[in-house]
């Protein structure tokens, strides 16, 4: 196969493909990075060259190629407990506001890839709860949704290789929240049990997902233009019940984009706060 980087018309053809179908905005000079990302989905569908896989692909007659192109250009980079503040102040200052309403409690894990970053939020869920008895006795479900059907089912499997289980879990987290078994570190079952994972494209209706109280959006507004990120935070917002947390990446803000949420700051870092509804503004 030809693997020269693609013309500069194919490129930008390319560019706006990705961009309609997932949100994701490629700079002008990512050409080798793109041609890197889908040699081999074109050899594993047999194209003789990356400019006909590319023509095929804009005609939307393969879904199942749409998948893998997307799969291949989607960065599904994640680890455990990832920058750990999020998950600090989940822990010593979220989780206490909630547990007082006596309520259900929902979070939503956006472009949860692989299932790390849910499964840290329900780990954090039984720490506090073992920390703090009696105080957190209502229900807590976790969303977790990727664009990617493939790594939705591997997050699904709750199941996860050596490899994945050292970026950064704990020796201690591990034994306590994981069985090993055969090559496999197999993910506890009350661990497991407060998680679903289900597929959603960040640019579709957010409506059939119901009213959370955090949603966890981290590292992903950084692959969106500036129009989407506004869509997408006011969709957001439109989901959070009154008071409700979004959680951004530590170098995005939704300054600019939206005015529906408030600076937060906690000892362990900043989140965001819905604001609450004036009449009349």
């Amino acid at each position: 196969m030809d693997q020269s980087p693609i013309p500069l018309n194919e490129y930008n053809t390319f560019r706006q493909y990705l961009e309609d179908a997932c949100g994701i905005v490629l700079g002008e000079n990512k050409h080798y990075l793109v041609t890197s990302r889908l040699k081999r989905v074109t050899e594993e569908f047999s194209f003789p060259s990356l400019s006909d896989m590319m023509k095929t692909l804009v005609t939307g007659n393969n879904p199942r190629l749409r998948e893998k192109v997307i799969d291949a250009m989607t960065t599904n980079e994640t680890m455990w407990f990832r920058d750990v503040y999020p998950f600090e102040i989940l822990r010593n200052n979220l989780l206490p506001e909630l547990a007082e309403k006596k309520a259900p409690i929902r979070i939503w894990s956006a472009a949860s890839s692989t299932g790390q970053e849910a499964y840290s939020i329900s780990m954090t869920v039984s720490e506090f709860q073992q920390q703090n008895p009696g105080k957190l006795t209502s229900s807590v479900e976790i969303v977790g949704t990727d664009i990617s059907q493939t790594v939705v089912n591997q997050a699904q499997q709750g199941a996860y290789d050596e490899l994945s289980v050292v970026r950064g879990l704990s020796p201690e987290r591990r034994d306590k929240f994981f069985t090993h078994k055969d090559d496999k570190w197999i993910i506890n079952p009350d661990i497991k049990l407060r998680t679903r994972f289900t597929e959603l494209n960040l640019l579709n209706s957010y409506n059939l997902l119901g009213k959370f109280d955090i949603i966890f959006c981290r590292n992903v507004l950084i692959y969106f233009s500036s129009e989407m990120k506004k869509d997408i935070l006011e969709r957001m917002a439109k989901i959070l019940k009154p008071g409700g947390t979004l959680i951004l990446g530590g170098s995005e803000s939704p300054t600019g984009y939206t005015r529906e949420f408030m600076m937060v700051r906690y000892p362990d870092g900043v989140v965001y706060r819905l604001k609450e509804s004036i009449p009349g503004v």
